[in-house]
């Protein structure tokens, strides 16, 4: 049986998509990479915002076209949409054979061979589940670099997030089976360790006994890298024969001085801060269920890049928020303009009903909410454009991607996360190779976008 799989959403959607994969091909089925050749085809779905619910279902009823002209047998829906819809999609979509939520992942073998539920759907308690298990398969979705899921669920309570409902509390896995998922990637190997979980910088303080975020990654700095692989060029101090270690989805109220330290004193750890604060309001703040200030935020930023210099700062922001004024957003838009982050990203508000945020008052008319969207978006291309421009003439090592055409080949700097940053770009001479995908290559940068890099290999 041929089986074709679309992943939708964020990284820890990834990592789910790639442990059923991993199942699937246990089963000793095939994966294939176009719908037209899937005797099933399964798709792994978001529904954290109403706009990327839409696309899931969008996906969804396009896919459903195999199953109706081609070859298609059986289409599966996993994930966040059937787990926040729960019944109500399963009625409105015939089209779809099986739904499995977010703690039924499992169940991926048994949904596509075609095991009936009740009501179409199989949706057990997500607080009832284990994080991601031991040893379990997994197909990688790209050999150079590889995602590594820390911890599952969130047991915060932002008033505008779903994800507590939709995957339950805090589960954080055990240290010991994360270091070896991860020797295990880097035997494979994996150049690029980016750790994730719901807020990522709290991990293990809900085991016994108690672990931390700084504890991990001194252990997964200090993993050997693959005996196979050739020892890299050394630039700045990194060594290049070493995978990268990144940690996304951090939060301003769990970080701590002992993490910081811990990425300033290894240089295979990336000196890349992800830490969304989503407003600096101190009345939208608390609206939003964020237990900070916007005096908190600028200490925060302070403390990382006088101690880890040449620190990235990369934060996503929430415009449009129920009771957010004119004074709200011109203070946002004056901590952007202070604090210059290096990457950042805009959301406007996603109201529902199943949101504590849709019960505020004063809600933000869509229009206002564009504007100041643009306006947002407006000041950090001017950010970005200028702090690009001091890249020029330096000396960078990049870990490479993906060749684009005869000559030029993409990849990321230290500074630039997987999907969610810009790229950085480099050229390759006719009289010298062209780099090897999913290695490091040292460039000297020549130019720079608003968002990108273009340099030369040397």
């Amino acid at each position: 049986m041929n089986i074709y799989f679309l992943s939708l959403g964020c990284a820890r959607n990834l990592v789910d998509s790639e442990i059923m994969m991993g199942r699937i091909k246990r089963a000793g089925w095939a994966l294939v990479d176009e719908p037209e050749e899937a005797d099933a085809i399964v798709v792994n779905t978001c529904s954290f915002i109403e706009d990327a619910a839409d696309e899931s279902i969008e996906m969804i009823l396009e896919l459903a076209y195999y199953k109706q002209e081609g070859r298609c047998k059986r289409l599966v829906v996993a994930g966040c949409l059937p787990e926040r819809y729960r019944e109500q999609i399963a009625s409105q979509m015939p089209e779809v054979d099986a739904f499995i939520g977010t703690g039924a992942y499992d169940h991926i073998v048994e949904a596509v061979e075609g095991v009936k539920y009740a009501g179409g759907c199989l949706l057990p308690d997500p607080d009832r589940t284990s994080p991601q298990e031991k040893d379990v398969p997994r197909t990688l979705s790209t050999s150079h670099m590889a995602y590594l899921k820390v911890a599952e669920g969130c047991s915060r309570h932002c008033t505008y997030c779903i994800i507590p409902k939709l995957r339950g509390k805090k589960r954080s896995r055990m240290p010991q089976e994360v270091i070896a998922e991860a020797q295990g990637l880097l035997e494979g190997g994996v150049k690029e360790l980016v750790l994730v979980a719901q807020d990522t910088t709290s991990y293990g303080t809900d085991l016994k006994p108690q672990v931390s975020l700084s504890q991990l990654v001194e252990s997964l700095a200090g993993l050997p890298a693959d005996p196979s692989r050739q020892p890299g060029a050394r630039v700045d101090g990194s060594a290049a024969d070493q995978a990268w270690i990144r940690v996304l989805y951090g939060h301003p109220e769990s970080i701590d001085d002992a993490f910081i330290k811990t990425v300033a004193s290894h240089p295979n750890v990336c000196s890349y801060f992800d830490i969304p604060i989503q407003h600096v309001s101190s009345s939208i703040l608390k609206k939003m269920g964020r237990m900070y200030t916007s005096d908190d935020l600028e200490r925060l930023f302070d403390k990382i890049r006088s101690q880890v210099p040449g620190a990235s700062l990369r934060t996503t922001i929430i415009v449009g928020f129920p009771g957010e004024n004119d004074k709200d957003f011109e203070a946002l838009l004056r901590f952007v303009e202070d604090t210059r982050f290096d990457h950042l990203g805009v959301f406007l508000y996603s109201d529902s009903g199943d949101l504590p945020s849709h019960a505020l008052s004063n809600h933000v008319p869509a229009q206002v909410a564009r504007e100041r969207y643009d306006q947002l978006m407006s000041c950090q291309l001017d950010i970005s454009a200028r702090n690009y421009q001091n890249y020029i003439g330096q000396t960078l090592e990049v870990l490479v991607e993906e060749a684009v055409e005869d000559g030029l080949f993409a990849g990321r700097a230290a500074f630039q996360a997987p999907e969610v940053d810009g790229m950085t770009y480099i050229r390759s001479g006719h009289e010298q190779p062209g780099p090897r995908i999913g290695s490091f290559s040292r460039i000297r940068v020549t130019d720079a976008m608003e968002y990108d890099l273009i340099g030369d290999a040397v």
